[in-house]
């Protein structure tokens, strides 16, 4: 036995991890269950002992996720490294065996994104289809992609918007996002206006501002009125998503001269290192930049 837990702990501590990861860290609760998914399994591979595995255990677990791709051999890592800091924190052991686990180096894809040119045509054919036919779904559609675009949401942040998340005179949105994070989202004048007029047909006792059912519209529903829309503007579907209108908004901001830590609030990331990858921005802008922006720039360079 190492520390104070036994072999017989680590049903008990699994769960008191996980339960810790959604009450003090705000965890998501996909990532609460891919934890506890890669916890249990590791366990089971050591026949119950993950709790007490030492290092050559944990070697003998990495050796198994050879196979397996670096992104998830790294997920697998790190809610091990996370359950053993909790185990010693928690002084349920006097040392952390987590250095054993394999570090596999994973490159992070960057995300699709749209040009202006195709942000252009998307709302070229909201505006036609409003103008020739004004129906509630057209309303609907124009306030779903005018907030996508225009605000970086979320596609279940999105969908489940309440009926009253616009308050009078007020141009913004306070999201609850990942982990049970707030965070302020301004709304653009053409959202707010697109908003208003759709709201009108949305009852006045309804729950949600795009209700469908007893509850709120799909995310596989705003999917394929997304795609849908794509192909009339002559885009192909599978180079678009919510997702995709999200890192849209993400990177036009930030060719429009956003501040990084500003772009972090309103995409409500925990770690800037993930606004990074999510707004890339190639090197020859970055290198205009810097010649147009420097405060150097007028000065003339020493002779050599």
């Amino acid at each position: 036995m190492k520390g104070q837990v036994t072999t017989s702990d680590d049903r008990h501590l699994i769960e008191r991890f996980l339960e810790m990861l959604a009450a003090e860290a705000g965890a998501a609760a996909n990532t609460i269950q891919a934890y506890g998914s890669d916890l249990r399994a590791a366990s089971e591979l050591l026949g119950g002992g993950l709790a007490t595995a030492g290092a050559e255990e944990l070697v003998r677990v990495g050796e198994a996720w050879l196979s397996l791709a670096p992104s998830t051999a790294a997920r697998k890592s790190s809610a091990l490294r996370r359950f053993f800091g909790f185990l010693a924190d928690d002084g349920l052991r006097v040392d952390d065996p987590s250095a054993a686990l394999p570090r596999p180096q994973t490159q992070r894809p960057l995300p699709r994104t749209l040009s202006h040119v195709d942000i252009d045509a998307l709302f070229d054919v909201l505006v036609q289809r409003a103008a020739a036919a004004p129906t509630p779904q057209t309303l609907r559609l124009v306030a779903l992609i005018e907030l996508l675009y225009g605000s970086g949401l979320r596609a279940t942040e999105l969908v489940s918007l309440p009926r009253n998340a616009m308050r009078q005179g007020e141009p913004y949105l306070i999201i609850k996002g990942k982990g049970g994070r707030e965070r302020l989202v301004p709304i653009s004048d053409r959202a707010l206006a697109a908003v208003r007029a759709w709201i009108i047909h949305v009852p006045a006792n309804a729950a949600y501002l795009f209700p469908s059912g007893k509850g709120h519209i799909s995310r596989v529903r705003l999917y394929q009125l997304i795609k849908s829309l794509a192909m009339d503007a002559g885009i192909s579907p599978e180079r678009i998503s919510p997702h995709v209108l999200r890192h849209a908004f993400a990177t036009h901001l930030l060719e429009g001269g956003a501040d990084l830590r500003a772009l972090q609030m309103l995409l409500g990331h925990a770690d800037i290192a993930t606004t990074q990858i999510y707004t890339h921005v190639d090197s020859h802008r970055l290198i205009e930049l810097v010649n147009a922006r420097h405060p150097l720039v007028d000065l003339v360079a020493p002779s050599a």
